[in-house]
Protein backbone atom coordinates (compact mmCIF):
# COMPACT_ATOMS: atom_id res chain seq x y z
CA UNK A 1 0.00 0.00 0.00
CA UNK A 2 1.07 3.60 -0.64
CA UNK A 3 -0.48 6.68 0.60
CA UNK A 4 0.38 10.62 1.39
CA UNK A 5 3.40 10.96 3.29
CA UNK A 6 5.08 7.83 1.60
CA UNK A 7 8.89 8.13 -0.64
CA UNK A 8 11.07 6.09 -2.58
CA UNK A 9 11.19 4.10 -5.63
CA UNK A 10 8.28 2.75 -5.57
CA UNK A 11 6.57 5.57 -5.80
CA UNK A 12 8.88 6.80 -8.09
CA UNK A 13 7.10 3.46 -10.50
CA UNK A 14 3.81 4.62 -9.18
CA UNK A 15 4.66 8.55 -10.39
CA UNK A 16 5.77 7.35 -13.80
CA UNK A 17 2.65 4.81 -14.20
CA UNK A 18 0.46 7.68 -13.90
CA UNK A 19 1.67 9.88 -16.18
CA UNK A 20 2.15 7.09 -19.03
CA UNK A 21 -1.90 7.25 -18.68
CA UNK A 22 -2.11 10.65 -18.37
CA UNK A 23 -2.61 11.11 -14.64
CA UNK A 24 -1.05 14.94 -14.27
CA UNK A 25 1.10 15.22 -10.70
CA UNK A 26 3.64 17.96 -11.61
CA UNK A 27 7.19 15.97 -10.90
CA UNK A 28 8.11 13.02 -10.33
CA UNK A 29 9.69 13.45 -7.16
CA UNK A 30 9.83 10.02 -5.88
CA UNK A 31 7.48 11.39 -2.83
CA UNK A 32 4.08 10.86 -2.58
CA UNK A 33 2.58 14.32 -1.55
CA UNK A 34 -0.54 16.54 -2.68
CA UNK A 35 -0.02 16.17 -6.51
CA UNK A 36 0.52 12.58 -6.57
CA UNK A 37 -2.75 11.96 -4.30
CA UNK A 38 -4.32 14.16 -6.29
CA UNK A 39 -3.37 11.66 -9.55
CA UNK A 40 -4.66 8.99 -7.56
CA UNK A 41 -7.85 10.52 -6.76
CA UNK A 42 -8.25 10.94 -10.36
CA UNK A 43 -7.54 7.61 -11.37
CA UNK A 44 -10.12 6.03 -8.46
CA UNK A 45 -12.28 7.87 -9.97
CA UNK A 46 -11.77 7.11 -13.61
CA UNK A 47 -11.86 3.41 -12.49
CA UNK A 48 -14.87 3.37 -10.00
CA UNK A 49 -13.24 3.09 -7.08
CA UNK A 50 -13.11 4.13 -3.84
CA UNK A 51 -11.80 7.69 -3.54
CA UNK A 52 -9.46 7.29 -0.68
CA UNK A 53 -6.19 8.18 -2.50
CA UNK A 54 -4.64 5.32 -1.06
CA UNK A 55 -3.25 2.93 -3.95
CA UNK A 56 -3.91 -0.72 -2.67
CA UNK A 57 -4.54 -3.63 -4.57
CA UNK A 58 -7.73 -1.99 -6.53
CA UNK A 59 -5.80 0.98 -7.22
CA UNK A 60 -2.73 -1.04 -8.54
CA UNK A 61 -4.92 -3.60 -10.71
CA UNK A 62 -6.23 -0.20 -12.54
CA UNK A 63 -2.91 1.14 -12.83
CA UNK A 64 -1.85 -2.58 -14.85
CA UNK A 65 -5.28 -2.09 -16.64
CA UNK A 66 -4.42 1.22 -17.94
CA UNK A 67 -7.25 2.51 -17.14
CA UNK A 68 -8.31 5.94 -18.82
CA UNK A 69 -11.30 7.46 -19.27
CA UNK A 70 -12.95 7.52 -22.66
CA UNK A 71 -13.98 11.66 -23.68
CA UNK A 72 -16.83 12.33 -25.62
CA UNK A 73 -15.11 14.98 -27.22
CA UNK A 74 -14.35 14.40 -30.93
CA UNK A 75 -11.24 16.74 -31.39
CA UNK A 76 -9.59 19.28 -28.73
CA UNK A 77 -11.35 20.50 -25.63
CA UNK A 78 -12.03 20.42 -22.17
CA UNK A 79 -14.97 17.65 -20.48
CA UNK A 80 -15.59 18.02 -17.07
CA UNK A 81 -17.40 14.86 -15.87
CA UNK A 82 -19.79 15.51 -12.97
CA UNK A 83 -20.10 11.47 -12.26
CA UNK A 84 -16.66 11.09 -12.02
CA UNK A 85 -16.08 14.14 -10.69
CA UNK A 86 -12.59 14.66 -13.26
CA UNK A 87 -11.53 17.40 -15.81
CA UNK A 88 -9.88 15.64 -19.11
CA UNK A 89 -7.64 17.70 -21.62
CA UNK A 90 -8.72 15.83 -24.58
CA UNK A 91 -6.65 15.91 -27.73
CA UNK A 92 -7.88 14.51 -30.93
CA UNK A 93 -10.57 12.56 -29.66
CA UNK A 94 -7.81 11.38 -26.58
CA UNK A 95 -7.50 11.75 -23.25
CA UNK A 96 -4.49 13.93 -22.69
CA UNK A 97 -4.50 15.15 -19.45
CA UNK A 98 -6.77 13.80 -16.90
CA UNK A 99 -7.22 15.93 -13.29
CA UNK A 100 -9.24 15.57 -10.06
CA UNK A 101 -11.94 18.08 -9.68
CA UNK A 102 -14.76 19.10 -7.37
CA UNK A 103 -17.66 20.43 -8.89
CA UNK A 104 -21.05 21.59 -7.78
CA UNK A 105 -22.14 20.20 -4.55
CA UNK A 106 -25.98 20.89 -4.78
CA UNK A 107 -26.40 22.49 -1.52
CA UNK A 108 -28.10 26.08 -0.93
CA UNK A 109 -26.33 28.86 -0.67
CA UNK A 110 -26.95 32.83 -0.98
CA UNK A 111 -25.88 33.61 -4.63
CA UNK A 112 -23.89 37.17 -4.64
CA UNK A 113 -27.15 38.83 -5.62
CA UNK A 114 -28.59 37.60 -1.76
CA UNK A 115 -30.98 35.50 -3.40
CA UNK A 116 -31.16 31.27 -2.19
CA UNK A 117 -29.27 29.29 -4.89
CA UNK A 118 -28.47 25.49 -5.41
CA UNK A 119 -24.78 25.01 -6.28
CA UNK A 120 -24.81 23.65 -9.64
CA UNK A 121 -22.34 22.91 -12.25
CA UNK A 122 -24.08 23.55 -15.92
CA UNK A 123 -24.13 20.93 -18.59
CA UNK A 124 -23.64 21.45 -21.77
CA UNK A 125 -21.52 22.48 -24.65
CA UNK A 126 -19.64 25.63 -23.41
CA UNK A 127 -16.57 27.84 -25.02
CA UNK A 128 -13.78 29.72 -22.64
CA UNK A 129 -15.25 32.99 -23.24
CA UNK A 130 -13.12 34.85 -20.35
CA UNK A 131 -9.54 34.70 -18.48
CA UNK A 132 -8.33 36.22 -15.30
CA UNK A 133 -4.40 35.65 -15.44
CA UNK A 134 -4.43 35.74 -11.61
CA UNK A 135 -7.03 36.11 -8.43
CA UNK A 136 -10.20 37.25 -9.32
CA UNK A 137 -12.24 37.70 -6.25
CA UNK A 138 -16.07 37.57 -6.06
CA UNK A 139 -18.74 37.30 -3.72
CA UNK A 140 -18.32 33.74 -3.47
CA UNK A 141 -14.86 33.40 -2.76
CA UNK A 142 -11.29 33.54 -4.76
CA UNK A 143 -10.97 32.14 -7.70
CA UNK A 144 -7.17 31.10 -8.95
CA UNK A 145 -6.76 31.90 -12.33
CA UNK A 146 -10.02 31.23 -13.93
CA UNK A 147 -11.00 30.34 -17.27
CA UNK A 148 -14.81 31.49 -17.30
CA UNK A 149 -17.10 29.13 -19.90
CA UNK A 150 -20.55 30.45 -18.78
CA UNK A 151 -21.35 33.06 -17.24
CA UNK A 152 -20.27 32.94 -13.67
CA UNK A 153 -18.86 29.89 -13.82
CA UNK A 154 -15.67 28.90 -14.44
CA UNK A 155 -12.37 25.92 -14.14
CA UNK A 156 -10.42 27.55 -11.72
CA UNK A 157 -7.86 27.15 -9.24
CA UNK A 158 -8.24 26.48 -5.28
CA UNK A 159 -6.28 25.43 -2.30
CA UNK A 160 -8.98 23.14 -1.83
CA UNK A 161 -9.87 20.19 -4.08
CA UNK A 162 -11.21 17.34 -2.39
CA UNK A 163 -12.50 14.16 -3.81
CA UNK A 164 -15.90 15.50 -4.26
CA UNK A 165 -18.29 17.81 -5.00
CA UNK A 166 -17.58 20.59 -3.00
CA UNK A 167 -17.47 23.99 -4.97
CA UNK A 168 -20.88 26.61 -5.73
CA UNK A 169 -20.69 25.51 -8.81
CA UNK A 170 -17.01 25.71 -10.66
CA UNK A 171 -14.99 23.18 -11.51
CA UNK A 172 -11.91 23.37 -8.99
CA UNK A 173 -8.23 22.25 -9.78
CA UNK A 174 -5.25 22.58 -7.97
CA UNK A 175 -3.51 25.81 -8.00
CA UNK A 176 -0.21 23.97 -9.82
CA UNK A 177 -3.33 22.43 -12.17
CA UNK A 178 -4.30 25.25 -13.60
CA UNK A 179 -0.68 26.99 -13.80
CA UNK A 180 -0.09 24.04 -15.80
CA UNK A 181 -2.98 24.84 -17.86
CA UNK A 182 -2.42 28.56 -18.31
CA UNK A 183 1.86 27.56 -18.86
CA UNK A 184 0.63 25.18 -21.91
CA UNK A 185 -1.66 27.59 -22.96
CA UNK A 186 -4.53 24.26 -22.89
CA UNK A 187 -7.56 26.24 -22.36
CA UNK A 188 -7.06 29.79 -24.31
CA UNK A 189 -10.18 31.94 -25.38
CA UNK A 190 -12.75 30.09 -27.30
CA UNK A 191 -11.73 26.24 -26.18
CA UNK A 192 -14.45 23.84 -26.15
CA UNK A 193 -15.46 22.93 -22.80
CA UNK A 194 -18.02 19.86 -22.27
CA UNK A 195 -19.77 19.29 -18.93
CA UNK A 196 -21.85 16.25 -18.37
Amino acid sequence: MLRYGDSGPEVRALQHRLVELGYWLGHRDSSFGPLTQQAVFALQKTAGLERDGIVGPRTRAALEEGVRPDPRIDGNGVEIDLDRQILIVVRRGNPYIVLNTSTGNGEEYTSSAGNPAIATTPTGSFEVFRQVDGQDDSALGELWRPKYFYRGWAVHGSPSVPPYPASHGCARLTDDAIDMIWRRDLMPIGSDVLVH
